[in-house]
């Protein structure tokens, strides 16, 4: 379980919490390090921030891309504390780590984004979320420094994973659709939705987002990403032939 786990730094302005992040990783046993965007990368304060696990960070992956990153992954969560006006499904860190340990990450990488030390996620990379994860806090401050909110999660997914319950469901006959192959989905049905005059671009009146949420909901697995690939080209014949 915890081999598939990604973490992934969205635009770190300070390298010690890189630095940071890295150790939180080590010390429970997580070793899948990304970067997108660091404002100071390599830096000697993230080597001194890591101590003992630079190795983590030597084998860290940087991109100016958040999709590069995240193109394999089964599952995207995305670290949030700011309620948003189209709501997204939400859980507690401790709770998505007992399901992760339970369900398994089907044979893909499973990547949790945390965001900018000041203003966190924007709403566009939330939506590239399965769901949103959240560390229950003092309603009053709620805000926990970057590298300490990875060790929050990362210290769940340790715990969840100890406990020896990994993989209890099995048996499910296709792994998760990675986030390219949902993502093409997602271009393909906004095409074939302003085809058949569902979808106006210019007054979206957020369809799309909550078409996405959906979809994100369900977790669906390649072969049925594909099956709905095939429904969406069927239409697009159906529409030429008329």
């Amino acid at each position: 379980m915890l081999d598939d786990v990604r973490v992934v730094l969205v635009e770190p302005s300070h390298p010690g919490n890189i630095g940071g992040a890295a150790r939180a990783m080590k010390t429970m046993g997580i070793h899948d390090l990304a970067l997108v965007r660091p404002r100071r990368f390599p830096d000697p304060q993230a080597d001194w921030r890591a101590s003992q696990a630079t190795d983590v960070l030597d084998a860290a992956t940087v991109s100016s891309n958040l999709e590069d990153v995240i193109a394999d992954c089964g599952l995207v969560i995305g670290t949030s504390t700011r309620e948003r006006r189209i709501p997204w499904p939400t859980q507690a860190a401790a709770e998505f780590a007992a399901e992760l340990a339970r369900d398994g990450s089907r044979g893909r990488p499973v990547a949790i984004l945390f965001g900018r030390e000041v203003s966190g996620l924007t709403n566009e990379e939330l939506q590239r979320c399965n769901l949103h994860l959240v560390i229950p806090a003092n309603p009053a401050y709620p805000s926990l420094n970057l590298a300490m909110a990875v060790q929050v999660v990362c210290y769940e997914l340790y715990k969840a994973a100890e406990l020896g319950e990994t993989n209890v469901r099995t048996g499910w006959d296709r792994p998760y659709a990675t986030r390219e192959e949902l993502e093409g989905f997602f271009v393909h049905l906004e095409e074939v939705l302003r085809a058949v005059d569902f979808y106006d671009p210019k007054a979206p009146r957020q369809a799309m987002v909550r078409l996405r949420r959906l979809f994100e909901r369900v977790r669906a697995d390649e072969t049925e990403v594909g099956m709905l690939r095939g429904v969406l080209t069927h239409i697009e014949r159906a529409i030429e032939d008329q």
